[in-house]
């Protein structure tokens, strides 16, 4: 098991193309093809008075094979600029 860590830990190290962000969210439109749109809610403490918020984001991601739908859970991952609007990729449907 930790020969595996080491070795996924060197493979990332020598990856070219760095660490890239990944979300997961909910898709909230898959109506344009091999477009969604993914809200995120990231939980955090107000600035001045501390009490914990959700901050709602909206992320559009490139779905190739259009098989993600509205209300699945899925994970997206960083890339380059695809579009106008489109910087993320779908990784996986975590949950319909």
């Amino acid at each position: 098991m930790a020969e595996e860590t080491q070795a996924a830990a060197a493979s990332t190290k020598d990856d070219p193309r760095g660490t890239r962000k990944t979300r997961t969210g909910q898709v909230i439109s898959s109506g344009m093809n091999k477009t969604i749109v993914v809200r995120t809610v990231t939980r955090v403490p107000h600035a001045k008075f501390g009490k914990i918020v959700k901050q709602m984001k909206k992320f559009y991601a490139h779905d190739e094979e259009n098989k993600a739908k509205a209300g699945d859970t899925v994970r997206i991952m960083e890339t380059r600029p695809l579009s106008k609007l489109k910087r993320w990729r779908l990784v996986e449907v975590v949950a319909k």
